[in-house]
């Protein structure tokens, strides 16, 4: 690779993953903001923590759609077809639909039954029906934003996605503070606070990302390509985004029964998760960012025909999310002192998470390089069933069988379940790894694509 080539892949990689590195450390601080502003209640904190693994498990179903609307978006872009780019934003929003209403309709009206599947403590159920109700209308606006952010990254607007994520998170911890503890005359409402500010701070991103699509107006949300589809697409979609989307959803839902199993456990442990699962997604904002970012990157070259720059552009990719992994992870356990000092939970419960913060440096170095080749450098080129496969063996062979023999039949001490719940993103890394060395994510997904009438 020339010189300028070099630059030219850092400028690129750059220019995305700094604002997407913003973007996800903004996220990540709402669930923060919500175990400070709650650490004071125990059993609100956990019971919102249990809550809010609804939301996580809606993320996933609709960053699995955004991923790929965003796989040929991508591409799309690289080959400079936008009529084919509004048309998979389209299709992405029909299939979006169904989503919303099964995650509003279950949280609004069944919040205790929800509840249910995340623990059978009383008390714990008992705080997050309230929460349930409340989130259940910011899933609306939320799943909407995912998809419009996809589009816009891709087109160029990352930097404009990065502000309206930021207005949004300062607003979600802004009301968050009002509304949980009653500033300015309002009703104190704790828990349920929290869930009222999410909702309204859904709101406000979602017209962001309006407006920003139609002021730029380089591609824009069609009516006619959301009741229609022409069947070439839709093939070619389902081909390459159905394996990525069932990946997302089996680890997603694997990664609940890890939350499920540790709910079981104690209010201790749960409480524990609870911030340790906030420090992971603050230490891991990187590795979002650089496997969304690659995914661009590489597509655009892949979307061009340039294949050899898009295997040079892995290959700096792999270098690069191997020695953040490794600094990342050392950062994760080096706040272990430092959290602790801050946190108001019982001996019990600080122990855990001591413990579980040092366990977070191996976690973070696998799901480093994970996010950048499986859902970064894989899915830029098409090769999506690879990770479908991985990460439902992984999680549903190993994970979920094992962490659940441990916790319910051998009853081992909760560190121990905890260890074994998270060798998810470590025991995949061998395969993972020689799947890479194989190039076979090297696709030209759209090469022969042609646009269909509609």
């Amino acid at each position: 690779m020339s010189i300028n080539e070099n630059r030219s892949f850092r400028k690129k990689l750059v220019s995305l993953i700094l604002p997407m590195t913003l973007q996800n450390f903004m996220f990540s601080l709402v669930p923060l903001a919500d175990t400070v502003m709650l650490v004071s209640d125990q059993d609100a904190m956990s019971a919102v923590s249990l809550a809010s693994q609804v939301a996580f498990v809606f993320n996933m179903f609709c960053i699995a759609l955004a991923s790929g609307c965003s796989m040929f978006a991508a591409q799309f872009w690289g080959k400079g077809d936008k009529e084919n780019i509004e048309k998979i934003f389209g299709y992405s929003m029909k299939l979006l639909l169904p989503i919303l209403e099964l995650f509003f309709g279950c949280t609004l009206l069944m919040p205790e039954a929800v509840m249910r599947i995340y623990t059978n403590e009383p008390l714990l159920i008992a705080n997050g029906i309230p929460y349930l109700r409340i989130a259940s209308f910011s899933y609306l606006f939320m799943g909407l934003s995912i998809i419009y952010e996809s589009i816009l990254k891709n087109v160029g607007m990352v930097k404009q996605c990065t502000f309206a994520s930021t207005v949004m998170v300062i607003m979600n911890i802004s009301l968050n503070a009002v509304f949980i503890y009653g500033l300015f005359g309002v009703p104190r409402m704790g828990a349920s606070g929290a869930a009222l500010a999410s909702a309204i701070a859904s709101l406000t991103g979602f017209i962001f990302c309006v407006y920003y699509m139609h002021k730029k107006r380089i591609v824009s949300l069609k009516l006619q390509y959301i009741m229609k589809t022409g069947i070439h697409l839709r093939q070619r979609y389902s081909k390459y985004s159905a394996p990525f989307f069932l990946n997302q959803i089996t680890w997603s839902l694997g990664f609940t029964m890890m939350t499920v199993i540790m709910g079981h456990l104690g209010s201790d442990a749960v409480a524990a998760n609870a911030i340790v699962t906030v420090i992971k997604d603050i230490v891991s904002a990187f590795c979002y960012a650089l496997g969304a970012g690659g995914a661009i990157v590489v597509g655009n070259e892949l979307g061009a025909g340039r294949l050899e720059a898009a295997k040079d552009y892995g290959k700096r990719l792999m270098k690069l999310c191997v020695l953040s992994g490794l600094a990342l992870g050392l950062i994760a356990a080096a706040t272990a002192p430092l959290v602790i000092r801050f946190v108001d939970l019982t001996p019990l419960a600080e122990h855990y998470l001591f413990i579980m913060i040092l366990m977070c440096s191996y976690y973070i170095l696998g799901r480093s390089i994970n996010c950048t080749t499986i859902g970064g450098i894989f899915s830029a080129g098409g090769d999506t069933k690879f990770g479908f496969i991985c990460d439902t063996v992984t999680m549903w062979a190993f994970i979920v069988p094992v962490g659940a023999l441990a916790a319910f039949v051998l009853k081992l001490p909760v560190l121990v379940v905890y260890f074994l719940l998270n060798l998810d993103e470590i025991i995949k890394l061998p395969v993972v790894i020689a799947r890479y060395r194989q190039f076979k994510w090297l696709n030209n997904i759209v090469n022969d694509m042609e646009t269909d009438a509609i």
